[in-house]
């Protein structure tokens, strides 16, 4: 089994790459709750996006949107994680009130969701 080094210098190469994977999984899911812009009236109930359809935001390409401020950041963890360490300018959505909440967000805007 391989070691894993536990050498400080590391720690933020370990912390990019395991919140790559989470600001995935975040705007997945944020992105498959998202309601369309109009729908059809005689569409029936809106159905969530298939997971692989949903685009994915790099950890380089949410870097630079946050440095330009090209997009609005939503930190989905709960109060506590969020209160303990967040994204400066992150607004707290928790994942379980992302749907009902989603009206306090310029849906136009490029939003992007962290978990991490």
């Amino acid at each position: 089994m391989a070691k894993i080094s536990t050498d400080p210098r590391l720690q933020p190469l370990r912390m990019a790459v395991l919140g790559l994977g989470l600001i995935l999984l975040a705007v997945a899911v944020f992105l498959a709750l998202r309601p369309t812009a109009e729908p059809a009236a005689t569409a029936g109930p809106a159905q969530p996006v298939p997971v692989d359809e949903i685009p994915r935001v790099n950890l380089l390409d949410a870097k630079v949107a946050y440095e330009s401020e090209a997009a609005v950041f939503v930190d989905v963890r709960d109060e506590d994680s969020y209160a303990s360490s967040h994204i400066p300018g992150a607004i707290l959505i928790p994942l379980g009130d992302l749907s009902d909440r989603a009206g306090e967000l310029d849906l136009n805007a490029w939003i992007i969701t962290y978990c991490t």
